[in-house]
């Protein structure tokens, strides 16, 4: 081709090209922001010289939406709520245009301060009337609720006091429904309590009702209330109920929906400030217990919105909730601040429950309990939020995640507190007079930001969407509502916004992407017209699309009744099954797709609901039997190493399972933490039991990690190592001694001190094998850290057996990189390579799973290459060895820290422990970080770094001028380039399927095992199939409050398709259920039962016996 002609064709290509990418460019995005609708809503918020910020603690948290059909003409209006101004009420004349009604509707504003607002018919006329909550105006008590009900001519008349609801409080949203399913609708009534917080303390009077608190009158009017419908009145039963009514309640969302499955509504309430989250189980008989302890291992911690659905189509409701945990790495080091250990462990001491700065994803776990997966799911953070709602945006037929954030100043500024807030103080005290409020809010920046959105991408994960969707416009937004404003078969969304123009956004998805749905709209019996608390249902082969009918959720918002419930690409519908609030049900079967439905209540016919049917057969039962708790002590790592990512003092216990005295039955040994002897358990026929052996107690100051019984001397009975762990003890002292107990074979043992050398570390565990082939076993015994010098690699030990059961180190000599392999948690002896001799496996934190073999002939381990598994850095646990696909060769099992912890690493963007004199001290320290567009920048915030290194403060005097450096940036070159790295760029617990050849194909579990730590896995065949299958355990509570912790493992069972492939199985089903930390798994025969032994730390161990 000519060069001339070849140009034209390059031009041509890159023309062509360009166009393409400025066609996608200026594709319209899924939602478009609608600037002529005719709803010019501006809530308006003026701090003033009364009124303030200062004065009245929930100043900037923004007004309401409520979204629905107040004229019956098939259009959905909208109604915003005012804090200063007047709330609006937008009639639909179709095509997205709106009229502004207020004046002629009869709603007199009254100078109230109105939040949140929802649409239900409380007289049961078939029309929808308005009830809104009004708070603020502490000292002029200007705060009763209003009812407005609807006159069928767009006008309305204030009717709160007839019907009992003009509660004078300081309200944030109310909810209506049947809870005690009599046909009518009740009210439940969430408040902010205006208590100033810091007068507050951490005493807990939950169970005191706000009447009897000794305070002013004007300080009343918070806590939970529960309204009984009575014949069309409404009549307080908050404390026979069950329900808090107490001051420390800062409710700001509520969100109704059947928790448990058990045909009756349910109640989530979320509490700002420091009192935890209520989650209200209705007890079926008018009562409600607040069971979120029982139900929910953590919440977030100034939890704001709250919204339930069904976010994995398994047909049952989640939750979720919104926090203040900023996404940006700047935004995070300059406004955020994380409970430290000792503010946390008080919380917790006084009843507060745990809580973590961040949003919650709670899924259901279908026995009553949830899983938390924010971080997992990617939702954890966005920034200063608000209004929460879960729906399906791109009617894909998955729920996705949008929220409203923003506050209008910045008030928790480090830097305002630090310099400017500390100056005001100290100038008024000097001068005796007040500043101005606005010489003082001059000084908090103002940062809106755009609202966030999380497309749905199955499998419990979220992607960024907010962008991509067309939210991009940056603002100060909290309630937000959704409903077909349009009629076209998807979800419009309308933001109300704090000194800005509402927001209405035009969902563009049926023009799109074409994806089918229905739209529902039901008709309920009087006197609950409505049907609200009907659930929906649609079956398409195994997929599942569900809904409950309850209006009012997210942040002082309500939804549009008519549901829309996207399907994606799937092209039928096998039924539509409507459960209404009796219990009754309408089915219809193959409903065309791309319609409207309205069906009715009074023509259902199909049979009573039944209560969900668990399952009656389990695979794993528990056993009643009796061990000692397991108790941990109060030493704190964090105390005598500043910024750790963890503590190791609290690794037990463990267990170690042998017939020690001869009798023919499995005895269990269970390690003691520090100050705890370890037990020694003999089986007989009528059970467990506990043997006094002085030896142990004699050690009771130590901290059994690593515990092992083999035989040491080759006398046929089965010693016993103990390894001592923790990170307690000085380097030398005693504590941190190998033990040696010789059996005299009836199960008495007596210590043999001279079995080891001295030992400095931390050990973690050992295993035994005669990888010499010498007719004695060995040890392999690795340890986890150098004690209080974390990150530094210790020394982990080769040791051979004499034969009479005294060991030398002997790694030096056999491969020295076994001595410092890195900060080992665990080990196994397997072969690997098929030659009969055992292979030695060791995984630990901030490091590879590394294989070593040993040579007989040069008396030499080597170090396996290429093995598929050295490029994962991980935060390893556990490593287990089996055949797991039936193929005659040995795979690994290797449970990591998972997917759900704070830190989300990968081989792009890794996380790094740097080690080195940072300060000049002499001592080496460790300093976190991760990757961040890059760079490597701390983890920890700007008082926690300084605080370990002071000499970082004069050029960071500023947390703004923190935020902005990474550790090359703190730190000189020279101690930088000097540092040793250690690196976590992997998270997953994995499968390692081995190939035959030294190398192994590597397969993660499956997603629900990545929701919490794997401690240890038990490899065994659950179900009788002939296939092995998984019992998993995990959790771990030893981080520091900024990370929270990893709790969602309840012990798992995974069963295996035969080709090391497997499936998760919910607890109702396995029949396993262990909350707390699982350290150790231990298989025992008991009797003539085979059953699995779990070891809990701070916690009792518990039997499952299989079947």
């Amino acid at each position: 081709m000519p060069a001339r002609q070849l140009i034209s064709y390059s031009v041509l290509l890159l023309l062509l090209f360009m166009q393409a990418c400025s066609s996608r460019k200026q594709a319209k995005p899924l939602f478009t922001l609608e600037k002529e609708t005719g709803i010019n809503f501006n809530n308006k918020v003026v701090d003033g010289p009364d009124e303030n910020s200062f004065f009245y603690r929930n100043y900037y948290n923004g007004g309401g939406v409520a979204i629905g059909d107040i004229n019956n003409d098939g259009l959905c209006d909208v109604l915003m709520t005012s804090n200063q101004g007047e709330n609006k009420l937008y009639l639909n004349k179709g095509g997205l245009k709106f009229d502004d009604i207020t004046a002629k509707s009869g709603m007199k504003q009254d100078s109230m301060w109105s939040a949140g607002v929802v649409f239900a018919d409380i007289n049961h006329d078939g029309w929808l009337d308005i009830y809104i909550c009004n708070s603020g105006h502490m000292q002029n008590g200007n705060r009763r609720n209003k009812l407005y009900i609807n006159h069928h001519d767009l006008t309305f008349s204030d009717s709160a006091a007839a019907y009992g609801l003009d509660f004078k409080a300081y309200s944030t949203q109310a909810s209506f429904f049947d809870y005690d399913l009599d046909g009518d609708l009740d009210c439940f009534l969430i408040n902010n309590s205006p208590m100033p917080i810091n007068n507050l303390g951490y005493n807990n009077k939950r169970d005191l009702p706000e009447a009897e608190w000794p305070v002013a009158d004007f300080f009343k009017g918070g806590g939970d209330h529960l309204y009984r419908n009575d014949n069309g009145h409404f009549v307080d039963v908050t404390r026979a109920a069950g329900i808090h009514g107490t001051l420390l309640s800062f409710g700001l969302g509520v969100s109704v929906g059947d928790i448990n499955h058990d045909g009756y509504p349910d109640v989530y309430v979320a509490n700002d400030s420091y009192e935890r989250d209520y989650l209200y189980i209705n007890q079926r008989n008018g009562h409600f217990k607040d069971e979120l302890e029982t139900c929910i291992e953590q919440n977030s911690f100034s939890s704001m919105g709250a919204d339930l659905a069904d976010i994995n189509n398994d047909g049952y409701m989640d939750i979720f909730t919104t926090d203040m945990l900023p996404v940006d790495d700047y935004r995070l080091k300059t406004l955020g601040a994380f409970d430290n250990i000792d503010l946390y462990n008080t919380r917790i001491k006084e009843g507060f429950y745990r809580q973590f700065m961040k949003n919650c994803l709670m899924v259901n776990n279908h026995n009553g309990q949830f899983i938390e997966t924010a971080n997992f799911s990617g939702v954890s953070a966005t920034d200063w939020s608000w209004g929460a709602l879960m729906f399906d945006a791109d009617n894909d037929g998955l729920s996705d995640i949008y929220v409203c954030n923003g506050i209008n100043h910045d008030v928790t500024n480090l830097d305002f507190m630090d310099f400017f807030a500390d100056d005001i103080v100290k100038n008024m005290v000097i001068s005796g007079h007040k500043q101005s409020v606005d010489s003082v809010l001059k000084h908090i920046p103002i940062f809106p930001l755009p609202n966030m959105a999380f497309k749905n991408k199955g499998n419990l994960s979220f992607e960024d969407a907010g962008t991509d969707w067309g939210f991009t416009e940056p603002s100060f937004s909290n309630g937000a509502a959704y409903g077909d404003l349009d009629n076209d078969g998807d979800l419009d969304l309308v933001v109300n916004n704090e000194n800005q123009t509402s927001f209405v956004y035009r969902n563009n998805s049926r023009e799109q992407n074409k994806n089918n749905y229905i739209s529902i709209l039901l008709k309920g019996n009087q006197p609950n017209t409505y049907a609200i608390g009907s659930k929906i249902s649609l079956y398409s082969g195994k997929n599942i699309f569900y809904r409950e009918m309850v209006p009012s959720r997210g942040f002082q918002s309500s939804m549009d009744y008519k549901q829309v419930i996207g399907l994606g690409t799937v092209s039928s519908i096998d039924s539509m099954v409507i459960i209404w609030p009796d219990g009754k049900s309408t089915r219809q079967i193959k409903p065309a797709l791309n319609k409207l439905y309205t069906i009715d209540q009074a023509a259902a016919n199909g049979p009573a609901w039944l209560q969900a049917i668990q399952p009656t057969a389990h695979l794993m039962d528990s056993v009643a039997v009796m061990f000692d708790a397991h108790t941990e002590d109060d030493y704190i790592d964090f105390y005598y190493e500043r910024n750790l990512p963890e503590q190791l003092s609290m690794e037990g216990p463990r267990i170690a399972k042998a017939d020690v005295n001869g009798d023919g039955l499995e005895d269990i040994y269970i390690g003691g933490a520090r100050n705890q002897a370890g037990q020694l358990y003999f089986q007989t026929a009528a059970g467990f039991k506990k043997q006094d052996q002085p030896m142990f107690r004699q050690y009771a100051d130590l901290e059994d990690v690593a515990v092992l019984f083999f035989d040491a001397d080759k006398d046929g009975d089965q010693d016993f190592y103990i390894g001592a762990g923790g990170n307690f003890m000085e380097p030398g002292h005693r504590e941190a001694q190998h033990r040696l107990y010789k059996n005299d074979g009836k199960g008495n043992f007596s210590i043999d001190y001279q079995a080891f050398t001295n030992n400095d570390m931390n050990i973690s565990v050992a295993v035994n094998d005669d990888y010499d082939g010498d007719g004695d076993e060995d040890l392999f015994v690795g340890s986890r850290s150098i004690p209080r010098q974390y990150g530094q690699t210790p020394q982990s030990y080769i040791y051979n057996n004499d034969g009479n059961g005294h060991f030398t180190d002997v790694t030096a000599s056999l491969n020295p990189d076994i001595a410092s392999v890195g900060m080992v948690t665990d080990a196994v002896w397997t072969d690997l390579t098929g030659d009969g001799q055992k292979e030695l496996v060791i995984t630990g934190e901030w490091m590879s799973t590394r294989i070593f073999s040993f040579d007989k002939k040069t008396k030499k381990f080597s170090e396996l290459k290429e093995t598929g598994l050295e490029k994962l850095k991980g935060l390893w646990q556990s490593v287990t060895a089996a055949d797991l696909n039936g193929d005659g060769k040995t795979d690994l099992v290797l449970g990591n820290i998972g997917q759900n912890f704070y830190l989300r690493p990968d081989a792009d963007s890794p996380s790094r422990l740097w080690i080195a004199d940072f300060d000049g001290s002499g001592t080496k320290e460790s300093f976190l970080t991760r990757t961040v567009d890059k760079r490597d920048v701390p983890v920890f915030l700007k008082r926690e770094i300084t605080d370990q290194f002071p000499g970082l403060k004069k050029e960071n005097l500023q947390h703004s001028v923190y935020a902005k450096k990474s550790i090359q940036e703190l730190f000189k070159k020279e101690i930088i380039t000097k540092a040793v790295q250690k690196e976590f760029n992997y998270a997953s617990s994995v499968v390692a399927i081995n190939q035959g050849n030294g190398a192994f194909k590597v397969e993660a579990l499956p997603v629900m095992s990545q929701l919490s730590s794997v401690n240890a896995a038990v490899v065994t065949d659950v179900n009788h199939d002939g296939k092995p299958d998984l019992v998993l355990g995990g959790n771990l509570f030893t981080f520091p409050p900024q990370f929270g912790r990893l709790d969602g493992s309840y012990g798992q069972v995974l069963l295996n398709n035969g080709k090391g492939v497997f499936d998760w199985l919910y607890p109702n089903v396995s029949g396993l259920c262990i909350r707390g930390s699982v350290k150790d798994i231990q298989p025992i025969r008991v009797g003539n039962k085979n059953c699995l032994l779990f070891a809990r730390n701070n916690e009792k161990p518990v039997l499952y016996q299989l079947p």
